[in-house]
């Protein structure tokens, strides 16, 4: 492909923000279309958790995804140099309270998985004594700690990302939908993507799944992450601490609805510190999940040219320095070896 013709990416979250990035890092020009804003889908959520999978029963998911979480440092901090704006990203660990001694046992296989797979420095221990703003309650007295965790300010990382896109000569177009007939194209369309892939290719891709989160008002930028039975508690950099999510299959709206109060009384149970946190802002949104529950990064088929990248889910944030260098090696240099793990389910 020749470098001055424009590359057009449908799509301003974080899957399309990140590969116009990575297109303008390599020299490329880039077009983004956006019908909505920037953040309008799923990317603008607040939970920002960059977690990766567990340490043992290693596999290739997990070696690109502990790829993408260690290049996300350079990755957003080059981000921030170039916009000037800050991203919210900060290597700050998680915390996850061990419920009984049966746990605390099984846990030192993931522990010894973390020392075989992860650097060594950011690894993974039970402590007794954790160092920490936001403790959560612990049946045992005993939490699993690790350093490999990172948080992300989803809104806050989407508004650099694209400052930094314009600062090295990308466009970015909102309130317009992108040609479907351009000769280079990225489409990274989230749910609705998924929607006309389904329709095109007669089989199921993927489909949307609902999430509700919510922003308090506490202050804890140092703290880290706490999980506890699917559910995050973030601390962000702005002195916030985001709650969520929940993950529904099925659902009749995109509204907020009871499910989120639910996930906030458990929060506060779980950390007392956050007991009389007011609440900021309540969220709902449909994010892209492909039936394979990997990121899908494919040549549209009969589309020359054409590059899927969607199905982030919950790790769009996380996979994205990975998946957006893998997306410009098709585009630029035509590279055809891409993993099983991220073709067309």
């Amino acid at each position: 492909m020749a470098r001055d013709s424009v590359i057009h990416v449908a799509g301003a979250g974080i899957s399309g923000l990140a590969c116009a990035w990575a297109l303008t890092r390599r020299g490329a020009t880039v077009r983004v279309y956006e019908i909505d804003r920037i953040g309008a889908g799923p990317s603008g959520g607040q939970v920002g958790a960059l977690a990766p999978h567990a340490p043992d029963g290693w596999n290739p998911k997990k070696a690109m995804q502990l790829e993408s979480l260690l290049a996300a440092t350079d990755f957003w901090a080059e981000v921030e140099d170039v916009s000037g704006l800050p991203s919210g990203y900060g290597r700050t660990g998680r915390l996850q309270p061990v419920p009984d001694q049966h746990t605390a046992d099984r846990l030192q296989n993931r522990i010894k998985g973390a020392q075989q797979n992860w650097p060594a420095d950011k690894g993974m221990f039970l402590t007794a004594t954790p160092d920490a703003d936001l403790i959560p309650a612990s049946p045992t007295g005993l939490w699993l700690m690790d350093k490999m965790t990172a948080r992300i300010h989803p809104r806050a990382a989407l508004v650099a990302l694209a400052a930094a896109i314009v600062a090295r000569g990308g466009e970015i177009i909102l309130g317009q939908a992108a040609p479907v007939d351009g000769p280079q194209m990225v489409w990274a369309t989230g749910v609705a993507g998924l929607t006309d892939l389904n329709t095109a290719l007669g089989r199921k891709i993927g489909q949307g799944v609902k999430g509700q989160s919510a922003s308090l008002d506490y202050a804890a930028p140092d703290s880290p992450q706490v999980f506890d039975d699917g559910m995050y508690i973030t601390p962000h950099f702005d002195g916030t601490v985001a709650v969520g999510s929940t993950s529904e299959n099925t659902f009749d709206h995109d509204r907020i609805d009871h499910q989120i109060d639910d996930l906030l009384g458990r929060a506060r149970i779980l950390c007392p510190r956050l007991a009389d946190a007011p609440v900021l802002e309540k969220w709902a949104g449909i994010r892209p999940r492909a039936r394979s529950r990997a990121p899908v990064l494919a040549p549209w088929p009969d589309r020359a040219g054409h590059l899927i990248v969607n199905g982030g889910f919950k790790i769009g944030f996380g996979m994205a320095p990975v998946i957006a260098n893998m997306a410009v090696d098709v585009i630029l240099d035509g590279r055809t070896d891409l993993p099983d793990l991220v073709a067309l389910p």
